[in-house]
């Protein structure tokens, strides 16, 4: 029974991951953004990238600086563009 992710490989459920990029949709953060999907697309993870613009929204994670990647509701990196390898790195780490 596949309910609530019971019975389910823990690679199944790491497919449903959810990513998000922290930002105003400035040039930094739209570079996040496309290197994010490079990153998932390396992994071979289908996953889709939801850009929060909201700064309330952004502000409830703690983060005060952006972009940022948010990974499975944990803040991975803030204040900086991820190259793809770093982003890869990551986003391994928080399916590990």
């Amino acid at each position: 029974m596949g309910l609530f992710g019971f019975g389910k490989k823990k690679e199944e459920l790491n497919e449903t991951s959810t990513v998000k990029v922290l930002g105003s949709g400035c040039a930094k953060c739209n570079e996040l953004e496309a290197n994010v999907k490079a990153a998932l697309t390396k992994l071979g993870m289908d996953t889709k990238i939801e850009h929060v613009t909201d700064f309330a929204v952004i502000a409830a994670y703690g983060v005060m600086t952006t972009p940022a990647l948010v990974v499975d509701e944990k803040v991975l990196s803030y204040g900086k563009v991820l190259k793809v390898e770093e982003a890869v790195a990551l986003i391994e780490k928080a399916r590990a």
